[in-house]
């Protein structure tokens, strides 16, 4: 048999699906993993934890499909952030992208004079995601492990570096550091000098579709993957995605909502907005990905149904339950507005102290009305991004989606009505695993493009255009007003508990 093994290593789990020649998935394993909160703002996870996932994804599927793939590439979640000794070991547990606890220095950074050239130099917001921020945090925070750190990498490059025994990362991981040239693909000299360490502290930049297939003693024994099976650098989640969702041309966005969520579209050329700090990543050497991500995304959804609605979220049945409710509320929700900033927000407010609002409450609002402004409101936010990017001068003819959503017809259905464009749902697996799988496949096979890879049917869900005018005229006006005007609250709200005021 014949197939190749993409594996996304994400926030959550790993994934690794499992693609023939055809481009179809024949296989799919998952190994999910904790994150750790020792503070308020902190986010963690153990480097080793996920390595053994990812050791696990690998074996379960050669296990399963009783041969060894004929390669495999990576795809892998942006911005975490491990400071490594000499012998790749770790000297603390991975900071992820939720992260929170450089925001003071984001802050600091993109309003001086420096943040809109670092910006557009490196194509990453200026946030508390970026690793960019995160070194700052450690040199003025804990400068005895910033000065016992001899190179600073992600969960992508520690896993590459137990593969290989060396410190390599691929340009679209690079681009998503807040470091990293995006047009002359080397490290950025004013990033670095902000961060006051060299280029020798990060790992060697290489080609997304760069591979290497000869592992150590340790991770050959451990895999029993012999020599010469290639492993592809790959890409970093969000690239993959549009990769593995079909939206590399120009006029088609890939959406995924998943723990967060992001929208996407890929261009020859970066696409920049500094008020809004849309992201410019590295798909390739010939294509950007730009786009913009939030936090609240699936994760907005479980809060409501765990804190709110004291719902099992480990029961899935309680998803199509609950969110089958919404069909006897009209669009808008009578009314019922949720800003969906439970845990801060990115794009397109990069504003660490914001928080959630249900908004217009009144006695005729039931636990209905409460669910549709929810998912209404998650997929407003992402709306908001699309909105961005198209005042920037990008052109979004049709959305392709992923993730965990894409199982709720009803929310796909909402996302048509809000955006008021064709919804393509081309994969249900893993896009970011898919589209990992996809890139090594059209190096190995040498095809032209993806276009061959593409199911000949595609679902396509169709806006309501009744519901289309309701949002756009008059709901989506109100969510971007009220996210405005209660911006200033919500900073003045987080420095009293900051305080310890309330």
């Amino acid at each position: 048999m014949q197939y190749i093994l993409g594996i996304d290593i994400g926030t959550g789990s790993t994934k690794a699906v499992a693609v023939d020649y055809n481009g179809k998935a024949i296989h799919t394993e998952q190994v999910a993993y904790p994150t750790l909160s020792p503070h308020p703002g902190y986010s963690e996870q153990a480097p080793e934890i996920i390595w053994q996932a990812f050791l696990k994804c690998i074996l379960r599927s050669i296990k399963t499909l009783q041969h060894t793939p004929h390669g495999i590439s990576l795809s892998s979640a942006m911005h975490s952030f491990i400071p490594v000794d000499a012998a790749g070991n770790p000297l603390m547990n991975m900071i992820t992208w939720a992260d929170n606890r450089s925001a003071s220095v984001a802050d600091r950074i993109k309003n001086s004079p420096a943040g809109e050239l670092i910006y557009r130099q490196t194509g990453t917001p200026v946030h508390a995601m970026s690793p960019l921020c995160k070194i700052i945090w450690l040199r003025e925070n804990d400068p005895d492990l910033y000065a016992r750190a001899v190179k600073y990498i992600s969960i992508k490059e520690y896993i590459w570096f137990r593969l290989f025994g060396v410190h390599e990362i691929d340009h679209s991981i690079a681009s998503a550091t807040g470091l990293f040239d995006i047009e002359k693909l080397q490290w950025s000299e004013p990033a670095l000098q902000l961060c006051g360490i060299t280029a020798d502290k990060l790992s060697v930049p290489v080609s997304t579709t760069f591979q290497r297939n000869i592992l150590t003693t340790v991770a050959a024994d451990t895999t029993g993957i012999p020599a010469g099976i290639p492993f592809m650098a790959g890409a970093s989640d969000g690239c993959c995605a549009n990769v593995g969702s079909f939206a590399v041309e120009p006029g088609i966005a890939a959406l995924t909502i998943g723990t967060s969520g992001a929208i996407r579209v890929a261009n020859t050329n970066p696409t920049f907005n500094f008020d809004a700090m849309t992201f410019n990543y590295r798909l390739d050497e010939s294509t950007f990905i730009s786009g913009g991500p939030i936090n609240n995304g699936g994760v907005a959804l479980r809060w409501y149904l765990s804190s709110f609605l004291k719902k099992d979220i480990a029961d899935a049945a309680i998803y199509n339950e609950v969110i089958g409710e919404i069909d006897s509320i009209k669009a808008g929700s009578d009314g019922l507005i949720f800003l969906p900033y439970i845990l801060g927000e990115r794009a397109p407010l990069w504003n660490s102290e914001t928080s959630g609002v249900f908004f217009g409450i009144t006695a005729q609002h039931t636990q209905a009305y409460f669910t549709r402004a929810v998912l209404e409101g998650i997929t407003l936010s992402l709306y908001h991004i699309s909105q961005c990017l198209e005042e920037s001068g990008l052109v979004i003819q049709q959305v392709n989606v992923s993730g965990g959503f894409v199982h709720s017809e009803r929310w796909v259905q909402l996302l048509a009505d809000i955006f008021g464009k064709p919804i393509g749902l081309v994969n249900t697996d893993d896009a970011s695993a898919i589209g990992a799988a996809y890139m090594a496949l059209r190096k190995i096979s040498s095809l032209a493009d993806y276009r061959s890879l593409k199911p000949d049917r595609v679902r396509i869900f169709t806006p309501n255009i009744e519901n289309h005018r309701v949002y756009k005229e008059s709901v989506f006006p109100l969510f971007r007003n009220l996210t405005n005007t209660l911006l200033l609250n919500m900073g003045v709200l987080s420095d009293m508990k900051t305080s310890a005021l309330i």
